[in-house]
């Protein structure tokens, strides 16, 4: 499933070339994703100028309408197969068997851009909402902080974490209290900060928890920086993978030797999930 780094990434190429932009037409493949796209987007897109794409958890929301004034907000979510492309106005876009949604966006000077929503697993998923109310959207109401933001703090985590018996790795995939961080990326962060997945949430220190959120920080902006990390679907809208799978530390690689101490990185199920971990140097 696409994290935190790949949406943003995400984000930032629709915006690149969207951005301020009319929306011209919109067709819809009519299938039921993760919801059903509603019936009437073309109707309540068409003619609206794009004013803002932002990024909250793992959701890319695009505000927009007419002049200078906001009107609603798309939510998009690309699920765990999600994808989008994008053409410039000199490419011809052909329309793929798995494609969910194709916006036609004319630019502030005249130029012509296709954004392609693609999902084969239909797990994504688009949603309207008045603009300004999006935080009150039933998908996102309940979602924690942003991690790179400002809120996001070792007392923070000390808070939220208090009285639960939950693995910390757990509780950093708990978008209830932290929003977009994934499994990729939470073992990444605890290899960086030292700590064991199995440790108790509850359990570690403030000052160990200070370490953690300064390692959160790290791996998302590096994996931000190299464009998200390509294992199984996500590609970047132009079709490039992302490099972060390059810098990987632990995830994937039980059995290799770890950076540090040369010890056997080994994996664990925890809720369904794989941890990789370095026994040695995680406590």
């Amino acid at each position: 499933m696409p994290e935190l780094p790949e949406v943003e990434t995400v984000k930032r190429a629709i915006a690149d070339h969207a951005l301020g932009g009319e929306i011209k037409s919109v067709w819809q493949s009519g299938k039921t994703m993760r919801w059903p796209i509603p019936h009437d987007i073309e109707k309540q897109l068409t003619g609206l100028t794009i004013l803002n794409l932002r990024r909250r958890g793992k959701y890319i929301l695009m505000d927009c309408g007419n002049g200078q004034a906001a009107r609603l907000t798309m939510i998009v979510h690309l699920g765990m197969s999600g994808s989008v492309r994008i053409y410039p106005k000199v490419m011809t876009p052909d329309r793929q068997k798995h494609d969910h949604l194709i916006l036609t966006i004319l630019g502030q000077r005249g130029e012509e851009n296709t954004v392609v929503l693609n999902d084969p697993r239909r797990f994504g998923g688009v949603q309207i909402t008045a603009f300004g109310e999006d935080d009150q959207h039933p998908l996102i109401h309940k979602m924690g902080v942003e991690p790179l933001g400002n809120a996001f703090s070792a007392v923070y985590m000390k808070t939220q974490f208090n009285g639960k018996t939950a693995p910390i790795k757990s509780a950093l995939l708990d978008q209830r209290i932290i929003a977009g961080i994934g499994n990729i990326y939470a073992s990444e962060a605890l290899y960086l900060a030292g700590i064991s997945p199995k440790r108790m949430a509850k359990a570690i220190s403030l000052s160990r928890l200070e370490g953690l959120k300064d390692s959160v920080q790290q791996v998302l902006n590096q994996a931000i920086a190299a464009g998200g990390t390509s294992l199984r679907d996500h590609v970047q809208p132009g079709g490039e993978i992302g490099y972060f799978v390059q810098q990987l530390n632990v995830y994937g690689k039980d059995d290799q030797p770890c950076p540090q101490c040369q010890s056997p990185i080994k994996m664990i199920r925890q809720t369904g999930r794989a941890s990789f971990y370095c026994p040695r140097c995680q406590r």
